[in-house]
């Protein structure tokens, strides 16, 4: 085995993070775990790999294929789940408040951050996540903010574990709130971090409160586009003042652009697409990611979360529970 992973390190490398991406997505589906996720999950495996055994060198090219290459392909994947028409057809409120909820979330957990003395980039990609849609936001940015792996890794698990809090909270306090079914699922999706803490947050309250939270959380999902394109510009003015480096253009984010208007305009209108097909498409985008982030977590060490994540977890923190309360007293 050791000659083989020697021999086709990128082979081996991509088929470790294949293991542990299966054993993160199945034990996702154990009771208590299915609120992580398997993004989560599998980060945390990866991370805990790492502290027992260290890192594994000799599948260095293969891990890194995952973590970038296939990282890329399921970001243009994760577009299908955007339906563009319904956000703009019926969501054209909730996609400005949408919009407020970003800029609250990255201006008030940016100057957090700088007063106590936070990491920049995690806190960055921590605001990103908090503001747009967890995970997923923070895998289609890293690139664009040139992070390191690490910090990429570190964003990822702390927005996931935080935002499973928040939406379990969300489930016990909503029932005591004076607030109806479709203002509780609105509220969810506008204030909570991956779709999978809004879904957790508002099935609870019925298929009305559902509905309302996924358009509200759709909006902050289109919005990652401009927002994307927005850093882009912003990095490449940076690198310019600072380095004369060149920022390179996510073309990735055109392939999610497209995958969204084939989802929205073209499958199920043009090309008729089971809900069975539509089902493994999400399932095989997760399990993508999901190797991706067991890449990302191979290379995080309990130093770095000393050191570097505490103060970004206290700022989002502060963060998320500001949004909690200023997007309810916005309803």
């Amino acid at each position: 085995m050791y000659t083989f992973l020697t021999r086709y390190p990128l082979f081996g490398g991509i088929g470790f993070t294949f293991i542990l991406a299966t054993m993160g997505v199945l034990l996702a589906g154990l009771p208590g775990f299915q609120y992580i996720g398997a993004l989560a999950t599998s980060i945390l495996l990866a991370i805990v790999f790492r502290q027992a055994f260290g890192y594994p060198a000799v599948l260095h090219t293969g891990l890194q294929f995952s973590t970038k290459k296939l990282l890329r392909v399921a970001i243009i994947l994760f577009g299908l789940k955007l339906n563009i028409d319904v956000v703009l057809n019926e969501g054209l409120g909730l996609l400005a408040k949408g919009a407020g909820t970003i800029i609250f979330a990255i201006v008030v957990t940016m100057v957090l951050s700088r007063w106590l003395k936070a990491n920049w980039m995690i806190a960055m990609l921590l605001a990103v996540g908090t503001g747009v849609c967890g995970a997923a936001a923070i895998a289609a940015v890293s690139p664009i903010l040139k992070s390191k792996e690490e910090d990429t890794a570190l964003s990822v698990g702390i927005i996931a574990l935080v935002g499973t809090v928040f939406g379990i909270a969300y489930t016990i306090v909503g029932p005591f709130l004076p607030i109806t079914a479709e203002q509780y699922g609105i509220w969810s999706g506008l204030s909570l971090h991956e779709i999978a803490h809004v879904a957790l947050a508002a099935e609870p309250a019925g298929e009305d409160a559902l509905g309302m939270a996924l358009l509200a959380k759709l909006g902050r999902v289109l919005l990652l586009i401009p927002l994307s394109f927005i850093l882009v510009f912003w990095m490449r003015q940076k690198r310019h003042d600072e380095t004369q480096a060149q920022v390179n253009f996510p073309w990735f984010l055109i392939g999610f652009i497209i995958m969204s208007v084939v989802g929205t305009y073209v499958l199920g209108d043009v090309i008729p697409t089971s809900d069975a097909f539509l089902t493994g498409v999400s399932n095989v985008t997760t399990f993508l990611l999901a190797m991706a982030m067991s890449g990302l977590g191979l290379n995080v060490s309990m130093a770095s979360i000393k050191s570097k994540a505490m103060r970004p977890l206290a700022a989002m923190l502060i963060t998320s529970v500001l949004l909690s309360f200023m997007t309810y007293f916005a309803l």
